[in-house]
């Protein structure tokens, strides 16, 4: 059985963007292997510097993952920092890490250039990432095309392991949905957190509503015909409508005579709908928080068993035992 692994910053509140990206097709994904989801916590202090903020956003990202599918029977989930190894292996790669690899690499750039400090720690997130995956002797790794430079990166490191040391590790494979779209946030632009621009899953209903309304359009009349594949509205409705919904509301925009108004809120209604039963479901698991604490517990014992099996060859092959 393949074992797949993926992980989610704690770093705010989860949105649409992470929801489509990441959670629903980890959700999809536990039916088809071992599946282990971490809340990369040592990541996030890249960025957030707010300790109860970490805490929080680490707590809410395992209820939020849990209302929206994730089941504890099929998939692991645990936070990265209860993984001790983690540091260590990383440590260890770090040691035979090209920095021109590093250097390569587009997110630092971007990050740096949005003006995240430029810390060790966002210039050798590449090593950190390549550890969380080596760790577990992961098989796939769904990534979103932004990240595959990254997987490549530790693909990169695990040969110069290999290469340097004996055959330690198995090389990761990319799962990378060609399927998958950029879902546009309120302005646009790539829905991120860095942007500012985000819709939050399970935002109160009077502050999401505001956020759809807000959705930045262009000045075409109501009577006029609109471009439904230009706008941000039309791109987020058909991925949360059926395809017959969808191709309805294309018809409308080039129609004319609706404004962007009424398409906002037909855009909230259905959103809002989608999810109904993962907000109960998230009620519920709030209410019972040694539930959740059982999941993550039993989550970091079961992965903590097989990275220890891992390090136990790599500190071997090293020389630390």
């Amino acid at each position: 059985m393949k074992r797949i692994l993926s992980g989610i910053q704690p770093s705010g509140a989860l949105h649409l963007g992470n929801y489509l990206g990441m959670m629903r097709p980890a959700v999809e994904l536990q039916q088809q292997g071992e599946a282990l989801y971490f809340i990369a916590d040592l990541h996030a202090l890249t960025s957030l510097h707010d300790a109860d903020a970490l805490r929080r956003h680490s707590r809410d990202v395992a209820l939020d993952f849990l209302a929206c599918g994730l089941d504890p029977s099929r998939a692991l989930l645990f936070r990265q920092s209860d993984i001790p190894k983690i540091s260590l292996l990383s440590w260890i790669l770090s040691t035979v890490t090209p920095m021109g690899l590093l250097e390569r690499c587009h997110s630092y750039k971007d990050k740096t250039a949005r003006g995240l400090a430029a810390t060790h720690a966002l210039f050798s997130y590449p090593v950190l990432m390549a550890a969380d995956i080596l760790i577990y002797d992961s098989d796939i790794v769904p990534v979103g095309k932004d990240q595959k430079q990254h997987l490549e990166v530790t693909r990169d490191i695990a040969v110069k392991m290999n290469e340097t040391f004996g055959d330690i590790f198995k090389l990761p494979e990319p799962s990378i949905r060609e399927d998958a779209a950029v879902v546009p946030g309120t302005d646009g632009a790539k829905m991120s957190k860095s942007y500012g621009n985000t819709i939050e899953i399970f935002a109160e209903e009077k502050a999401m509503r505001k956020k759809f309304m807000g959705i930045v359009t262009d000045s075409t009349p109501v009577e006029a015909p609109k471009d439904p594949e230009s706008s941000s509205i039309y791109q987020l409705y058909r991925l949360f409508s059926s395809a017959d919904d969808a191709a309805a509301m294309a018809e409308r925009f080039r129609a004319g005579g609706t404004g962007y108004g009424d398409f906002k809120k037909q855009l909230f209604g259905t959103v809002w709908e989608y999810f109904a039963p993962m907000r109960a479901k998230r009620a519920e698991l709030e209410a019972d928080p040694g539930y959740v604490d059982g999941i993550l517990r039993t989550g970091a014992e079961k992965a903590n068993a097989i990275a220890e099996k891992v390090m136990a060859r790599v500190e071997a092959a090293v020389g630390l035992r």
